[in-house]
């Protein structure tokens, strides 16, 4: 595909796609947003095994692009909105891991997307807020994702004060699941994604669908919907294939289905 706002990067069995917006710290216009979701969505359908979620320039992502959004209708509001709720659905509907590489500020909108990810590794001079707290513009959306990786309170804490915390706090709130030095980012978040991409694709694949539906319904309604999934998942080739090598002592031979 053809980007204007995006980089993407296929190496072996993972894709990068990386925000290439630096002039305007990765500021997530409805340009922006329409080619981060289609090519999510490319990666979905490909045989892929995860993504890699990047910025190129000092920021991360600032979020929404303010200048494209100052006298917007209610209309154009509602496309911009629901477009980037459309990205951050495709993001946790497609079967791949997808990791946020998170080297500077994640902000707003741009803390949505690290929240959002299946993962999430950041630099020590990385930063997250969700800002709107002190201005004129409460950060609804984002703390739709925010609220759903950390508990309530400091969900709250990061709305209500739209201060930046720093990455320790976030991964001891966990926002994210590594920080490391700015020099091992990249190794890092590959060392992470190559164990989380480990066994059966296809298996993976429900188990992230299925984590998705489960986390929001009631503890009766997720065993009940679990045990039927899991159920069904048993009969599948690999599934099937993971029993028999662990019982005859061999390596799996993985067929996907």
């Amino acid at each position: 595909m053809s980007c204007q706002y995006i980089l993407v990067d296929r190496d072996g069995p993972y894709v990068t796609i990386t925000m290439n917006r630096p002039e305007r710290r990765n500021a997530l216009s409805l340009g922006h947003l329409r080619e981060l979701r289609d090519a999510f969505r490319d990666v979905g359908d490909s045989d892929a095994l995860g993504v890699i979620l990047a910025g190129n320039g000092p920021v991360f992502s600032a979020g929404h692009d303010f200048s494209e959004m100052a006298g917007a209708g209610l209309k154009e509001m509602r496309e911009l909105l629901w477009t980037c709720t459309d990205l951050m659905e495709t993001m946790q509907r497609i079967p791949q891991v997808v990791i946020a590489r998170v080297h500077g500020l994640a902000t707003a909108a741009g803390c949505q997307l690290v929240a959002t990810c299946d993962l999430a590794v950041a630099s020590e001079e990385a930063a997250f807020a969700t800002p709107g707290g002190k201005g004129g513009w409460f950060c609804h959306t984002p703390l739709v994702a925010v609220s759903r990786s950390i508990a309530r309170k400091h969900a709250l804490e990061l709305a209500l004060t739209g201060d930046t915390i720093d990455a320790h706090t976030a991964l001891q709130w966990g926002l994210v699941n590594r920080v490391v030095p700015a020099e091992l980012l990249e190794s890092a978040t590959l060392d992470l994604l190559q164990r989380a991409t480990r066994g059966s694709a296809f298996s993976k694949g429900v188990g992230k669908l299925g984590f998705y539906t489960q986390v929001e319904m009631s503890q009766h309604d997720a065993y009940a919907y679990a045990v039927e999934l899991m159920a069904s998942a048993s009969q599948s080739e690999d599934a099937q294939e993971g029993m028999r090598s662990f019982l005859e002592k061999r390596p799996p031979a993985w067929r996907n289905r």
